[in-house]
Parts: structure tokens; C-alpha cells; sequence
């Protein structure tokens, strides 16, 4: 072991020692419904994530560090009591590690991830990476060609995040890697087109998400909200421009930069750490391949998908298509969606001939073991999250931004994009912002204020959620990204840091000037604030690009 590692080791004994020293004890058996830690709805409540995100980001080693994060979650909601911290870390009802994964919830998305390994072990194994690769290669002549073509798979796959990240990583990880992309990259792009693009799709799990965090018997109409939300979402919009911007002008910045770099020099990881290098290196695939046995079981993933989703929603008992989306099981509906097309894909190959079934029962084991890493970054990140409500963070920052609203109005989005943001990092859900801060927003408002000044506010929350969730190591969205890439998960958050924070930047500008518009006028901000906001990016990445270049010289 390393001295760094004996260093952390230390220092996590120390840390919890402390804790444990300095907290009151606690009964060992307690009644939930009653119980509250010292730190309960206060800021010591986001110490868990914040530890564990900052651990991350300074060993590079995400299971220890999310670990300590569950650990001292525990201890502080156990107010220093070792017994009950063992015991809240793994069977506590509403956020132990063993509960989190008898959620059918959880569960689900766990199967899915799995089938989803064990139909890319198929596709590369009965040779459809492999052709598509030779066609893409034929067909997409450049660098920027391959990036391009990853972006607009990206967007076409907008109908769930996870479906999108893992689709999207398993059919371009071939093309990019043949045209030197480096893998931080390649997740970068498929985190970026996850999450953000979700949020403007109207036909997705997010919209429904988005949907369902409306108060119920409030005079707002969800979906409708949802859809005038859009042009106001200025993170997102941002990030796709600033994708493909940095694509077609060529430069990077940041750590990404230097992964590139190495990219074109054949070093596709930039570190030791490459978790799934052992599993691209060994994959062979037989000679029978073609491009069909990539395309068609992936343009059948999709099409099943959408339809387990609706079904789950009430389509087929007599639903319209738009409010099954809204009432969809996202994790029930993507399961249902797998499993069809995995027999599909076993009757095809079979059919075929391209394959025999010992190669295909060979391929299971292989597309579990592969999924192996995100799903216990995923379980962790589960129980992570599960100590911070437990801790009561979500009542913290409903009260910090109810305060806020004594402020001028004007400053409200902005402040609200921050606040989002912030929440999202430190628990890892965009879901879990929007449930915990639409409600707010909605009750800020009184029924003197306009109606644009709430849809541009209920912006702000969708918009932040998902920048602090595209930035937050312990997001599943970014883990699975990491996942669907095969790159280093602290390479990816690492790298893609700097960029997130750029469009961050951008759009909190852009919420300060639609603030003002809709403050002072009853018009729509949206054709002023979009606009500026898109050509204060494009301005921020040509004054990047020229201390880029400055720095070659």
C-alpha cells in the first residue's frame, strides 16, 4: 500500500474517532418517527457528500471515499453511538445500504444495467461493434466527424438518462477510439447529451419527473410548466452549444486538454487507472458480424423502451401518449423494455447463425462482470444519499431558499440556479432537487407575481439540478457515463469539472438578466435572456480558445 494510502487511512480512523468523541451518545435503539441527530436540518447535514466528494476528487479513488462519506453520515445520525451507526448504515428503513437495495426502484435500474452489459457482450461478441467500427471508419473520415456523431446519437437517445449513457458509450466507444478520442472525452460527450438533453425533451422520464414534483392541488399544470421551462433552461442549452463548439473550433481546456493530447499520441486514458481496459483488450468477436447485429437490436432497445415506459404509464388502459409519459416507472418501464429486447436479440442471433448458444451463455457472465464497478458506485451513492435525508439536508435548503425570497425578485432564478445546483452535487439527484425544490419555488410566488417570473425561476431549479448532478461524482447519471465510456470515473468528473463550471458561469448570467426583464416587464424574457445568454457562451469559448493558444506559443 501506498504512504498516500496509509495517510487516508489514518485520517479517515481520526476523522470518525473525532466524531464519534465529540458527539453525544445515543441510545442504541430508536424510534424513527421520533428520532432526530444533533445536526439535524442544519448545515452539518451536507458534510457527508461534501466529505466524499472531496475525498474522490483528491485520492482518485471513489469507493473508499464514498465509503467515508456513508460512515460519517451514520455516525453523526447515531450522534456518536458505534452500535446504532452499524446499524443505520446498512438496515436503517429509509436509507440503510440493505434497504436501498430492496428498493424495487433501485433494483430495477440494477437489472437493467446488467442486461444492458450482458447485450453489449453480445454485440461485440458476435462481431456488430466490430462491423459498425469498419463502416464508421469508412464513413466518418475525422476526429470531429467521430465527436459529432457521437453528439447526435446523444440527442436522438432522449428518452431516459442511464438508457442514453450506456446506449450511446457501447456504439461509439469503437469509433472514437479509432479516431483517438480519448475516453474522458467520449464521457464527456455522453454525460453531456444525457441529463441535459432529458431535460428539454418533452417525451422522457424527466419531463415526468419534472411533472410529478408539481404540488398536487395547485393551480399549476405540470407538463405545461415543464414545456415553458424550456427556452429558460439555460444550462442545458448552453452545454449542447458548447459541445459542439468546442468540437468544431478543435481545442480543449482544462485536464481535458492534456487527455487529448495523449489521445492523438495513442494513450487513450492519460492514467494507470483503466478499469475496463482488461475488458476492451480481451473482447474478441466472431467473423459472422455485421453492421445489423449492432443497429437492429439497438433501434429495438429504443423502441421497447418507449413502449415499457407508456405501458407502465396507463397507455394501453386508454392514457393519452403525453400522460403516460407523465405517470411512467422510468426503472419498470426500461426493465420491461431490456428484457424483450434481449430475447429478441437471442432469437435473432440464433436465427441467423451467427453465433452459438454457448457463445451466448458465455456472454452473460461477461456483461455482469462488466457492470460490476457502476453498480456498486451506484449502491454507495444510494446509501450516500439516503444518510443525507436522513441527516435532514433537504429541510436545510428549503429553508435557506425560502428565506431568499425577501430578496429582491429579480436575483431570485440565479439564486435559485445556485442553490439547485449546490443540493445536486452534494446528494448526487437532480430528481431529489426537483422534488425538493419545485414545491418551494412554486409556494415563493404569491398570486400578485407573474407567471414568468415563476417559469423562469422553476427554470432555474431544472437547470441547476442538472449542472450539479453533471458535475457530481456520486451522480448516477455521471457514473453511468463513466460506465457507458469505459473511462476512469475521477477521470471523467475531473475532466469534465472545468466544463460543467464554464456553462455554469454562463448561465447564472443569463438567469440575472431574465430575472430583470421579467421583474420589470411582463413580456416574454425568453427572446431576449436565450439569445445573450447562447453569445455570451460562444464569446466565452473564442476568449478561451485564445488563451489556449497563447499557452502554445
Amino acid at each position: 500500500m501506498r504512504k498516500t494510502n496509509y495517510t487516508f487511512l489514518l485520517a479517515t480512523l481520526a476523522l470518525l474517532a473525532v466524531l464519534s468523541f465529540i458527539s453525544w451518545q445515543a441510545p442504541a435503539v430508536v424510534d424513527p418517527k421520533t428520532y432526530q441527530p444533533t445536526v439535524y436540518s442544519t448545515i452539518g447535514a451536507l458534510l457527508p457528500p461534501v466529505i466524499a466528494i472531496a475525498l474522490a476528487l483528491i485520492t482518485k479513488e471513489v469507493y473508499s471515499s464514498l465509503f467515508v462519506g456513508i460512515a460519517i453520515g451514520a455516525l453523526l445520525y447515531a450522534n456518536g453511538n458505534l452500535e446504532l451507526m452499524l446499524n443505520t448504515m446498512l438496515f436503517n428503513e429509509n436509507g440503510g445500504m440493505i434497504t436501498k437495495l430492496a428498493d424495487s426502484w433501485n433494483v430495477g435500474i440494477l437489472v437493467f444495467l446488467v442486461i444492458l452489459g450482458i447485450m453489449v457482450a453480445l454485440m461485440n461478441k458476435v462481431g456488430g461493434s466490430a462491423a459498425f467500427g469498419q463502416w464508421a471508419s469508412q464513413n466518418i473520415k475525422t476526429r470531429v466527424g467521430a465527436q459529432l456523431a457521437t453528439i447526435a446519437l446523444g440527442v436522438l437517445i432522449f428518452v431516459d438518462d442511464y438508457f442514453n449513457c450506456l446506449t450511446v458509450g457501447s456504439v461509439m466507444r469503437p469509433v472514437t477510439d479509432r479516431h483517438q478520442v480519448s475516453r474522458a472525452k467520449l464521457a464527456y460527450l455522453i454525460d453531456a447529451t444525457a441529463a441535459p438533453v432529458c431535460i428539454i425533451a418533452p417525451v422522457s422520464s424527466w419531463a415526468a419527473a419534472v411533472t410529478s414534483s408539481v404540488p398536487k392541488g395547485s393551480d399549476i399544470n405540470g407538463f405545461s410548466m415543464f414545456l415553458n421551462t424550456i427556452p429558460y433552461n439555460f444550462y442545458a442549452l448552453t452545454t449542447l452549444l458548447m459541445m459542439i463548439l468546442l468540437t468544431v473550433m478543435k481545442f480543449d481546456f482544462g485536464s481535458m486538454k492534456l487527455h487529448e493530447d495523449n489521445a492523438r499520441k495513442g494513450d487513450l486514458f492519460s492514467t494507470d487507472a483503466r478499469p475496463y481496459g482488461d475488458v476492451d483488450e480481451k473482447s474478441e468477436s466472431l467473423p459472422k458480424g455485421s453492421v445489423i447485429d449492432l443497429v437492429l437490436p439497438v433501434a429495438v432497445l429504443i423502441a421497447c423502451c418507449i413502449v415499457g415506459m407508456v405501458y407502465t404509464g396507463g397507455f394501453f388502459s386508454g392514457e393519452s401518449f403525453v400522460d403516460a409519459f407523465a405517470n411512467a416507472d422510468a426503472s419498470k418501464g426500461l426493465v420491461l423494455g431490456s428484457m424483450v429486447t434481449f430475447f429478441f436479440v437471442f432469437c435473432f442471433y440464433m436465427v441467423r447463425d451467427v453465433m452459438t448458444f454457448k457463445d451466448f451463455t458465455d456472454c452473460i457472465p461477461m456483461g455482469f462482470k462488466a457492470m460490476v464497478a457502476p453498480i456498486m458506485i451506484l449502491t454507495m451513492a444510494w446509501t450516500l444519499s439516503g444518510m443525507t435525508g436522513l441527516l435532514g439536508a433537504k429541510y436545510y435548503v428549503h429553508d435557506l431558499v425560502a428565506g431568499s425570497a425577501g430578496l429582491l425578485k429579480m436575483f431570485l432564478p440565479a439564486i435559485i440556479f445556485v442553490v439547485a445546483m449546490f443540493l445536486a452535487f452534494s446528494t448526487g439527484t437532480s430528481w431529489g432537487t426537483f422534488a425538493i425544490l419545485i414545491p418551494v419555488v412554486c409556494n415563493v410566488f404569491g398570486s400578485g407575481d407573474t407567471h414568468e417570473m415563476l417559469v423562469i425561476s422553476i427554470a432555474a431549479c431544472l437547470s441547476g439540478a442538472v449542472c450539479g448532478d453533471h458535475c457530481s461524482p456520486i451522480s448516477d447519471t455521471t457514473i453511468m457515463a463513466s460506465a457507458g465510456a469505459h473511462s476512469d470515473h475521477v477521470n471523467h468528473v475531473s475532466t469534465q469539472l472545468p466544463y460543467a463550471l464554464t456553462a455554469a458561469s454562463v448561465s447564472v448570467v443569463g438567469y440575472l438578466i431574465a430575472g430583470g426583464i421579467a421583474y420589470f416587464s411582463e413580456s416574454s424574457a425568453a427572446l431576449i435572456s436565450l439569445p445573450i445568454t447562447l453569445g455570451l457562451m460562444f464569446v466565452t469559448l473564442l476568449g478561451l480558445r485564445t488563451y489556449v493558444n497563447k499557452g502554445k506559443a
